[in-house]
C-alpha cells in the first residue's frame, strides 16, 4: 500500500485497539518440533521465539493492548511471554494478557479460531476496543499495523484482511480470495482444491495472511452468530467470513514493504522444510528479513550470557564459523561452522563440522560428528561419530527424513529422556 495517513490519525487507531494472537494451534506438520511446545513457542532465528514476530509487530505499531490465546501445551510459550513481555506498564493500560482456555462461556476448549475469541467475549467488552486486530501467533514478518487499521476505517470496512500473492501451487493452504478495483473481497474460499488465479496472472493467487481487523460491535455479533450455528465449524476462515461477503463490508489489505513497493516478507513456517529455509534465508548477505533493523526491533527475551566463543587454531583443529549466525553462550572449540545457524547455549567439540544446518538451544555435538542439512531440536545431545545427512536412508531409520531431505534429529529419536511421559 502507498496510501499515507497523518501519524496522529495512526496513533489514535492503534491505542483503541485490541490485538488478539491466536497461539494455541500445535502445528502438526512441524512433525517433532511441536511434540512438547506450541507452534509460537518453537524457537526461531538464532535467538527468538515465532510468537515474538507478531508481538514486536504490535509493539512497534503502537498498539499496547494484546490477548495471547493459547492452549496446546503452552507451558513454554507462557514462560516466555511472562520472562520477555513484562515491561509494559499497567498503569497506561498497557499489557499482554494471557487467556488461556479456561471454558469461561461453554463446558468446551477452543473449538476454533472464532470459538477462541467468542469463549473470551466477556473479556473483549471488559476491554471495550473500537477495533480488535487478529492476528496469528505462527508467522514471521514484520508489518506496521498502523496503516491497516486506517485504511480499514477509512473504507468504513466491517471487516479488513491483509493478504499477499503466493503461487498457486501453495495458495492451497491458505484462504484465497477475488476482489474489486476498490479492494472490496467478492469471494473468499478457505484452502480451496483449486484456487481462483489473480486476473492477469495466471501462476498466482491472493492469499489470506491471517491477520484481520474487525470493528468491535460487528465482530461480537458475528461470533455470537455462529455459536448459535450447529453446522459451524467455528472457524474464521471456514465460516465467519464467507458467510459475510457480499453483505457487509469486507476489504482486502495488500501487505506491501516500508515503502509500498513491493510485496513485503512473509512467511508461514508451518513445515520442517519451510522451516528450515527461512532460517537459512537469515544467512544471507542481504536477507529479506532484516534482524539488524534497529528501525522495527523484534523483542524477545534473552538469557543473559557471555559471547559466543571460538578456541583452538592448530591445523587439525581449528574453531572456526563461515556464513553463519552463532548466539550467545556458543562454544565452537576446535570444530567447523559452515553456512549454519546456531542457538544460545551450543556446544561443538573438537573435529566436528556443521554444514547448512538449524542448531536450536542447549545442543551439544560431540567430537567428529558430521552434520548437514539437518535442524536439531533443543536439548538434543550428540554422540561422538555422529553422522547425519550424508546417509537419508540411514538416517530415516533413526530420525525423520523430510521431502526435501532436512534430517530433522530430536532428543525423543535420539532416546534421551529431556521430557517425561510418565
Amino acid at each position: 500500500m502507498t496510501t499515507s495517513y497523518p501519524p496522529r490519525f495512526v496513533s489514535k487507531l492503534t491505542k483503541s485497539t485490541l490485538a488478539v494472537v491466536l497461539a494455541g494451534g500445535r502445528g502438526s506438520r512441524l512433525q517433532e518440533l511441536t511434540l512438547w511446545r506450541a507452534k509460537p513457542a518453537v524457537p526461531f532465528g538464532g535467538k527468538y521465539r515465532i510468537i515474538d514476530f507478531p508481538l514486536s509487530n504490535c509493539i512497534n505499531s503502537g498498539i499496547r493492548q494484546i490477548a495471547v490465546l493459547t492452549q496446546y501445551k503452552a507451558h513454554s510459550l507462557i514462560r516466555h511471554i511472562q520472562k520477555g513481555w513484562g515491561f509494559l506498564r499497567g498503569e497506561f493500560s498497557e499489557f499482554v494478557e494471557l487467556l488461556p482456555a479456561q471454558q469461561r462461556i461453554e463446558n468446551s476448549w477452543y473449538l476454533g479460531t472464532a470459538n477462541a475469541v467468542y469463549q473470551n467475549l466477556d473479556i473483549l467488552r471488559n476491554h471495550n476496543p473500537d477495533l480488535v486486530l487478529v492476528l496469528a501467533g505462527d508467522h514471521i514478518y514484520k508489518m506496521d499495523y498502523g496503516p491497516m487499521l486506517a485504511f480499514h476505517v477509512e473504507h468504513n470496512a466491517d471487516l479488513t484482511i491483509g493478504c499477499l500473492e503466493v503461487p498457486v501451487e501453495e495458495a492451497r493452504a491458505f484462504g484465497v480470495m477475488s476482489v474489486a478495483a476498490d479492494k472490496r473481497i467478492l469471494s473468499f474460499a478457505e484452502k480451496p482444491a483449486q484456487p481462483q488465479a489473480v486476473p492477469g496472472k495466471p501462476s498466482q493467487a491472493l492469499a489470506s495472511m491471517g491477520i484481520y481487523v474487525f470493528s468491535k460491535e460487528f465482530l461480537i455479533e458475528q461470533l455470537i452468530r455462529d455459536a448459535d450455528s450447529r453446522n459451524s465449524s467455528h472457524d474464521f476462515g471456514r465460516d465467519i467470513i464467507p458467510s459475510v461477503i457480499g453483505n457487509s463490508g469486507v476489504y482486502a489489505y495488500p501487505f506491501a514493504d516500508a515503502g509500498g513497493n513491493k510485496q513485503g516478507y512473509w512467511r508461514d513456517v508451518g513445515t520442517v522444510d519451510s522451516y528450515w529455509r527461512a532460517n537459512m534465508e537469515l544467512i544471507g548477505v542481504t536477507p529479506e528479513l532484516n534482524l539488524y533493523d534497529q528501525d522495527w526491533p523484534i523483542w524477545t527475551y534473552q538469557e543473559q550470557l557471555p559471547p559466543a566463543k571460538f578456541i583452538f587454531n592448530d591445523n587439525d583443529r581449528r574453531g572456526v564459523a563461515v556464513d553463519s549466525m552463532v548466539a550467545g553462550g556458543c562454544i565452537i572449540s576446535g570444530a567447523r561452522v559452515n553456512h549454519s545457524l546456531l542457538f544460545s547455549n551450543v556446544r561443538v567439540e573438537a573435529h566436528s563440522s556443521i554444514d547448512n544446518s538449524v542448531i536450536l538451544p542447549d545442543v551439544t555435538i560431540g567430537q567428529n560428528c558430521a552434520i548437514q542439512r539437518a535442524v536439531v531440536d533443543k536439548g538434543s545431545v550428540l554422540a561422538p561419530g555422529t553422522v547425519i545427512g550424508a546417509d537419508l536412508e540411514a538416517d530415516a531409520r533413526r530420525f525423520r527424513v523430510t521431502d526435501a531431505g532436512i534430517v530433522l534429529v530430536t532428543p525423543d529419536r535420539l532416546g534421551q529422556t529431556l521430557h517425561y511421559a510418565r
